[in-house]
């Protein structure tokens, strides 16, 4: 196991990968206020079109979780992150500079495979340095401080858009890229000695896949993963439509943007205490079954009120409903990660991109059939929490009979 960095002290060295980890949501979050700007500046033609700001974002990321494992393994941790912050800043200039919606797309798309970088090779990064209770206290750590961001970061859009167009708020995002880049290659240390990197392989990549879809318990759990990301992710791209232009809050969607990711970090706090007592699947079990019930009552309830719930409603069942996410997506990816030990990092990198896959192509249809309710979102949460369930069912039941399918 190699030394930890000489140069970076415990506390520094937290703050920089929290930030390098966050460089995701923040790439997505900052953004949401100036969704309609950008849609109506860059003449989109649909009002739903602006999702795409996000989304391209999302597919970026699921193609480039799959390689910069691999990439890392091959070429040591620096290099593989020098390159992703390097299309991250390309990306970011094509967006500050874009003439049309077309080449926009084009500089989230590039910025997604960008963060894609530091989201997985930091984890491979902590894992060269810590191993057992130490690795977990430190990626506690570099959580908590990421907790921070999604509830932080569209207040930062909609400051910047005080002050300036939505084409600032790309110079920000360039700005700190290109200083946590900096800072990371000053102060930074190589991780992975050259005596114990891999040869690049794409058959590894493969043969990984081959063995996560084959183990039915891997399979089963990621798919159910990505089908309740698929719900929220629809949330996360027409929030901006719900709460500006269904509930014309304002300047206050930050506030309630923010107000709702906090159950998301409360219930990663809480996930930590409450499945060393009731176990992952038991724990699970119960938070899809209230997410999927609930969902159900709040359809109907929305239904009754023409889509359009009073806003006080709607913003506590958001908040029961994250709650619940919060503590599913931790615990499904740990599930599926369970009978992949032997290949755990190349595996991770696997079940990050389909989750991130299935959830973006699902969660894109669910938020262009926005149409001015919130019927079709609070639709999506009822019916992807009932198939879950029958997908856990089924998968918890095949896997006990054969772990291996094919």
């Amino acid at each position: 196991m190699s030394a930890p960095s000489k140069k970076l002290g415990f506390a520094e060295q937290i703050i920089l990968l929290a930030l390098m980890i966050s460089m995701v949501a923040l790439s997505i979050d900052v953004m949401l206020p100036a969704l309609f700007d950008i849609s109506h500046d860059l003449h989109a033609d649909d009002p739903n079109d602006r999702q795409y700001v996000v989304a391209a974002v999302f597919l970026g990321l699921a193609i480039g979780q799959l390689f910069y494992g691999p990439i890392s393994d091959s070429t040591g941790r620096k290099t593989a992150i020098y390159f992703g912050f390097g299309l991250f800043l390309i990306g970011c200039l094509l967006s500050i500079f874009a003439p049309n919606f077309t080449i926009m797309l084009i500089g989230r798309l590039l910025q997604g495979l960008g963060v894609a970088s530091p989201r997985i090779v930091s984890l491979a990064l902590i894992r060269d340095q810590y191993e057992g209770r130490e690795m977990a206290r430190f990626v506690s750590l570099v959580m908590t401080v990421f907790i921070l961001v999604p509830v932080l970061a569209p207040a930062l859009g909609q400051f910047i858009l005080f002050f300036a167009e939505w084409r600032m708020i790309f110079v920000v995002l360039f700005a700190l890229g290109l200083a946590t880049l900096i800072w990371f290659g000053l102060r930074q240390e190589e991780t992975l000695p050259v005596e114990k990197r891999a040869p690049l392989s794409l058959k590894r990549i493969w043969r990984a896949v081959k063995e996560v879809i084959y183990t039915r318990a891997a399979f089963g759990f990621t798919m159910v993963g990505g089908f309740i990301f698929s719900a929220f992710l629809g949330y996360l791209t027409m929030s901006q439509q719900i709460f500006q232009d269904q509930y014309d809050v304002g300047e206050m969607f930050a506030v309630y943007f923010g107000v709702l990711a906090l159950a998301l970090g409360a219930a990663s706090f809480m996930n930590a205490r409450l499945v060393m007592r009731f176990g992952m699947r038991k724990l699970s079990y119960h938070a899809l079954v209230v997410l999927t019930i609930l969902s159900i009552l709040f359809m109907v309830y929305a239904y009754m009120c023409d889509g359009h719930p009073p806003l006080w409603t709607l913003v506590s069942f958001f908040m029961v409903i994250f709650f619940c996410i919060g503590i599913l997506f931790g615990n499904f990816n740990a599930m599926a990660m369970e009978p992949l030990g032997h290949i755990a990092g190349v595996a991770a990198a696997v079940i990050g991109s389909i989750t991130t896959f299935v959830s973006m192509g699902i969660g894109t249809v669910i938020a262009q059939l926005y149409d001015g309710t919130v019927f079709p979102l609070i639709a999506s949460f009822a019916v992807l929490g009932a198939l879950s369930l029958a997908a856990m069912a089924w998968t918890i039941k095949t896997a006990q009979t054969n772990p291996r399918s094919g």
